[in-house]
Parts: C-alpha cells; sequence; structure tokens
C-alpha cells in the first residue's frame, strides 16, 4: 500500500512540473488565452495534489496505527522497511488483514481459514511450536506467532533454504561394499572360473558406480571403499540398492554363494568419525547374515535395506579355528565361567550352554550355567527335570543371584544363542561383568547393551548348537560329552531347523554327524519333542484361529488364551507345512503377561524383516517379536500394515533387479 501511495505521488509532482513549464514556454511564446487555461489547469491540479496528499497520508497513519497496535512502536518501523508478511486472525482462525508482502505476490486470503491455507501452524497456534516451514508459491516461508496476540509473522527464507538444500545435498558420505563368501567361493576354483566370476559380480558394481557418480576403489579381493555424496544416495535409496539383487543373480548364474553387503554412513563432516561409523556398519550388515544395506546418519538408529535371501554358511574352517582358539585363550585366563541364556531357554540354548560347560571343563575351570532364573521351553524343562541327578553331576546350575556371588574381575560371562542383554536370563550379571563373550547365530541387532571382548555370531548357521560343536575340537582334542547332552545339542539343531528341512547346510549335516559319534541319540530327540494329548488337542484348537492373508500368508491371532512361546513356535511350525503357505504368524498374549508373534516361513519371505518392522528380529525364516501386554486386534492391524509395506518393498525391488 505504501509503495503505491509513493508511486501516485511522484506521478502528481511530475505531472505539475511538466504543466507548469508548458505555462512557462506559453507566457514566452505570448499565448495569452492558452496560458490563462493553463494557468487554471495548474491551479486545481495542485489543489487535487494536496487533497490527495492529505488523504494518503491519513491512510498511511491509519495503516502505520494497526501495524503500531501489532507490533510495538519500535518494530513497525522494521516492519514497514522489512518486508515481512503478516496475517491476524480472529477467534474462528479466520484471517482477517494480511499485509502488502503477500497482496505483492499475488495472495490473497482474506476471509478464509488460517490453517486451510497453512496447515502447518497449527503447532504455532496452538503453542505447541514456536516456528514452521512452509512452502507457498515456490517461496519458503519460517512462521512464528506474537506472544499471546492472533497474528503471524512470514519470513521469507527462500534463499536461506535453498543454500541449505544444496549444502545437506553435497554433505559427504563414506560408504563400504564387500562381496560375502567370495574368498569361500573362489579359493578351489581354476584361473578361468575365477575371472569369469569375477567379470559377472564386479562389473555390475564397478558400472553401478559409474552410472550414480560414486567414487569406488578396490581396498582388497572383495572389499571396496565408496565416496559419494547425500544426494548420490538419496538416488541409491529411490533405486533400492538395486545392485544388490543385480549380484545375487549373478553369482546364481555362476553356481557361486556370493552375494553383496553396502555400508554407507552419513551426517557429519568429520572424516574419522564417518570411518569409524562404516566399519562398524558392515560388521553389522554381514552378521546379520549379508545381501543387505546398513545406513546410519549420525547421532540416529541404523537402518536396513535388503536382507532378502537366507543368510549364507561364510565361515571357513580357518575362522572356526581362530574364533576356537581365541575362545580358549579367554576361558584360559579367566577364574572362572559363568554362562548366560536367554530367557525361556529352549534345547538350542541349552545345549550350546552344555556344550560351552564342557569346554570350561577341560580347561580346569569352575563353571555354571544360569537356568533357574528366566523360565525353562516346556519340553525341555520335562527332559532337565527328568535327569537333573545326571546333569547335576556335570555341571553346576545356578540362579542369577547365586551367580553374582561367583562374579569376580576375571570371571568370563559368556552368552549362547542371544546378543541382548535384554533378552538374557542373566542381565544383572552382564550388566556388572567386566569379560563377556558372545557365541550366537541370530542375525545381528543394533543394539546389545554389553561390549563383548569375544564376539561370535553367524547368521549363517543354522543352530547356536552347530557352532559350538564346530568349536569344541578345536578348543581340545580330549573334550568328552556326554550322550545325554550330546542328545540335547542335536534335539536343539532338529528344533531350529524344523528337522533339517529351513537353515541346513553341508556344515550343519557335519554338526549333526559329530553329535551322533559323540553319543547323540535321535530316537531320544524324537521321544522329546512328542506332544501329549492335550497338547496335541490345544494346538489344534489355536489353528482352527488361522486366517487367509494376501501372498499365502497365514496369521493366527489366539483370543481369550494366554499360550507359551513355545507353543505358538510349535503352531506356526505346524501350519508352515500346509500346501501353499509361504510365511506363518501366530500372535497370543503369552503367560509372561506379554504379547508375542512368533513367524515362520519357507524361504521365500523374509519374516525377520517384518519383525523388525514390530522391533522384533531373528532369522529369514525364523523370527520372533515381544511386547508388553496388549490387544490382540490392535497387534494383528500392525502386523497387516507391516506385511503389506514388505511386500510392497519386495515388489519394487524385484520391478528395479528386472529392469
Amino acid at each position: 500500500m505504501l509503495q503505491k501511495i509513493n508511486k501516485v505521488r511522484q506521478l502528481l509532482i511530475i505531472l505539475v512540473f511538466i504543466e507548469l513549464s508548458i505555462v512557462i514556454a506559453l507566457s514566452v511564446l505570448g499565448y495569452d488565452l492558452w496560458y490563462f487555461v493553463t494557468v487554471i489547469l495548474v491551479v486545481v491540479q495542485i489543489a487535487m495534489y494536496i487533497y490527495l496528499a492529505d488523504k494518503f497520508d491519513k491512510l498511511s497513519e491509519e495503516q502505520a496505527v494497526g501495524v503500531r497496535e501489532i507490533l510495538g512502536n519500535t518494530a513497525k518501523d522494521a516492519y514497514l522497511y522489512g518486508g515481512i508478511g503478516m496475517v491476524a486472525y480472529d477467534d474462528n482462525h479466520v484471517i482477517t488483514w494480511m499485509s502488502d508482502l503477500f497482496y505483492a505476490r499475488g495472495i490473497n486470503r482474506v476471509g478464509k481459514k488460517v490453517l486451510a491455507w497453512v496447515p502447518e501452524a497449527e503447532a504455532i497456534i496452538s503453542g505447541d511450536s514456536d516456528t514452521a516451514e512452509v512452502q507457498l508459491d515456490e517461496k519458503t516461508y519460517e512462521i512464528t506467532k506474537k506472544e499471546e496476540e492472533p497474528v503471524l509473522f512470514f519470513k521469507d527464507i527462500t534463499e536461506k533454504h535453498n543454500y541449505e538444500l544444496a549444502y545437506e545435498e553435497e554433505r559427504p558420505v563414506i560408504g563400504m561394499a564387500s562381496l560375502d563368501n567370495y574368498e569361500e567361493s573362489t579359493q578351489y576354483e581354476d584361473e578361468a572360473a575365477v575371472s569369469n566370476i569375477d567379470v559377472a559380480v564386479r562389473t555390475p558394481l564397478t558400472e553401478y558406480c559409474k552410472d550414480h557418480g560414486i567414487l569406488l576403489r578396490r581396498i582388497n579381493n572383495y572389499r571396496y571403499l565408496l565416496i559419494l555424496n547425500e544426494k548420490i544416495f538419496s538416488d541409491l535409496a529411490a533405486d533400492h540398492f538395486s545392485i544388490l539383487n543385480t549380484v545375487r543373480k549373478a553369482a546364481v548364474k555362476q553356481e557361486v554363494s556370493i552375494t553383496l553387503s553396502m555400508a554407507f554412513a552419513m551426517g557429519t563432516d568429520n572424516f574419522g568419525t564417518l570411518d569409524e561409523m562404516v566399519i562398524n556398519l558392515m560388521d553389522l550388515a554381514q552378521t546379520r547374515g549379508g545381501d543387505q544395506v546398513a545406513v546410519q546418519r549420525a547421532g540416529e538408529e541404523v537402518k536396513y535395506f535388503g536382507g532378502s535371501s537366507e543368510a549364507i554358511e561364510k565361515r571357513s574352517r580357518v575362522r572356526v579355528r581362530v574364533m576356537a582358539h581365541s575362545l580358549r585363550e579367554l576361558i584360559g585366563r579367566s577364574s572362572n565361567v559363568i554362562i548366560v541364556g536367554h530367557k525361556e531357554q529352549d534345547f538350542d540354548c541349552m545345549g550350546a550352554a552344555l556344550g560351552v560347560s564342557y569346554m570350561a571343563k577341560i580347561l580346569r575351570k569352575q563353571v555354571c550355567i544360569i537356568e533357574k532364573t528366566g523360565g525353562v521351553e516346556g519340553k525341555l524343562k520335562a527332559v532337565l527335570e527328568a535327569n537333573r541327578e545326571e546333569l547335576e553331576n556335570e555341571v553346576s546350575f545356578v540362579t542369577e543371584s547365586e551367580a553374582l556371588n561367583q562374579l569376580q574381575n576375571k570371571t568370563l560371562v559368556i552368552m549362547v544363542d542371544h546378543h541382548n542383554i535384554k533378552q538374557s536370563n542373566g542381565s544383572k550379571v552382564l550388566e556388572q561383568a567386566k569379560n563377556v563373550a558372545v557365541i550366537d547365530h541370530h542375525r545381528r541387532s543394533t543394539e546389545m547393551g554389553v561390549k563383548p571382548i569375544f564376539l561370535y555370531i553367524e547368521a549363517g548357521a543354522s543352530s547356536a548348537c552347530e557352532l559350538i560343536t564346530e568349536l569344541i575340537p578345536y578348543v581340545s582334542s580330549h573334550i568328552e560329552i556326554s550322550e545325554l547332552a550330546a542328545t540335547i545339542m542335536l534335539t536343539g539343531m532338529t528344533i531350529d531347523t524344523n528337522h533339517f528341512v529351513v537353515r541346513t547346510g553341508a556344515r550343519t549335516y557335519d554338526a549333526a554327524s559329530t553329535l551322533r559319534r559323540m553319543g547323540a541319540d535321535p530316537q531320544k530327540v524324537n521321544e522329546y519333542l512328542k506332544d501329549s494329548y492335550s497338547e496335541f488337542a490345544l494346538k489344534s484348537s489355536i489353528m482352527a484361529m488361522s486366517k487367509n492373508y494376501p501372498h499365502q500368508v497365514i496369521v493366527t491371532p489366539v483370543k481369550g488364551k494366554a499360550i507359551t512361546r513355545s507353543l505358538m513356535s510349535q503352531c506356526a511350525d505346524s501350519l508352515l507345512q500346509i500346501q501353499n503357505v509361504n510365511a506363518v504368524f501366530v500372535i497370543a498374549n503369552t503367560d509372561e503377561d506379554q504379547t508375542a508373534i512368533s513367524a515362520r516361513s519357507n524361504g521365500k519371505v523374509n519374516v525377520q524383516v517384518i519383525m523388525e518392522a514390530l522391533h522384533g528380529g531373528g532369522h529369514m525364516t525364523a523370527a520372533a517379536m515381544q511386547r508388553a501386554k496388549c490387544n490382540i486386534d490392535d497387534v494383528e492391524k500392525e502386523l497387516a500394515k507391516a506385511l503389506e509395506n514388505y511386500f510392497m518393498e519386495v515388489g519394487q525391488d524385484e520391478s528395479h533387479s528386472e529392469n
């Protein structure tokens, strides 16, 4: 408004000066009549100018007074000359007035609802937030509110926003790519075969990086360093890291088990920090089974992409020997050994604990297993009670409190079949322990809650019992495991492989064969796993609650009864045997006042990824989730959404890989 008034004033002044010039010219030339007429016109226009100027001054003063009432006298001048937009609204949030900035930019929302125009302002008006950013006609504004007044300020920060965006896009990202299982797959191949494999799996990676503008540098035979920025990384994420599918399919054509793992660190300009982050992220990606991407922004949680294939056996005999010697050294240096398992111990957990106890005994160390705290799965509990006397002659079973009394500075605490302190039946022991070792076969989670001095996580192994069985001969060739312990270990392997159907590689059969030579009895394994009639009837009633979901998925919400997690997993295993079923999810309230999901898959669906979306975890073919007791229907809806997102992602990945 003020700008328009000043322009009119300037035009009137120019017009008066022009006419005065004409009057003077006519007077000099002797045109008296025209001179008289022109003088009259000039007088009239001067009078009009005086009137309009006075009117404009009053209008300006009215606006200034309005602005002064809103802003105060000091800030009034800043507003008038600073070009900050203002919006006033009434009790119904209807806009009653807008400043000149908006009219100059073709924006007029007087009489309209504020929130219908800028919904982002709701938090500011309610007092929940001080500022908000909004995009209006390709301009970016920062919105604030005058205290206790129905007035919003709109500051144009477009230029600042664009600079920040450009800065963020150019921020450095450090990446790493690793060809999983490369050395194991090529060590016995001739040069020609290795050359063909290299061309098949390395060329797509090289071209992928070139196409996206990524600097690629080879570190060793199977690992690469990647240098890029956040703009390029956004493109990779939008592409769903299709290179993983490309490399996996290329390897299949070469008949080798090579996959690609990637890690990306960002969010800081400190290259030292990024380097440390990316190394840890690559470790996470590979201990989770490989064939996936681990991403972390400084100060935020790790995110995972991919992981759509089952973990491959990647440990070599050399690695097993190295890990066994390291474990032997740690046990040898310790004053005593405490073995902790997960809550609701199962056969795999107890079998692994028994195997480790024999390692400690052969090295002449006092050893105990926390078994009397945290719960024991029903069938295992029956076996333990039936053989309590024999087992207690071999090893000491204690409560967590008793284990705490045995904890010393040089005590070695070994976690088996889990790696997260929240899942442990000896969490208090782990919190106070100075030396912790981890042996597990589950895909590694981001948070462990402990800082182990020994970490052996192999997601490609079928079970913790398989890992322990492989370690035993390298720790000592003189270890003799009882037939009962060997049978419990074989039972653990049998359950975790669903009777050697899933997660079963050549190494799994080798371990089973070793246990058989140690005296494991397959007939007793079968007896341990048989259901009673009441168990069979209960399982049948639970499975009758099953629902068919898209993509050949079965969801079983168990309502009206609390059941054990063991029974949930048994039901899931049974339902998976139905024809044309790719995945099963059993939802139930447990007898521990928790709500849990037991998930099983035939390998065509990655239930681990789905469970991680619900803050659970596990393997590709077997996963679970537990949380505080809640409504079964709500959990089912949450699961349905996670399934929808998963199959959408899988569909996108497949479409990208085909292109």
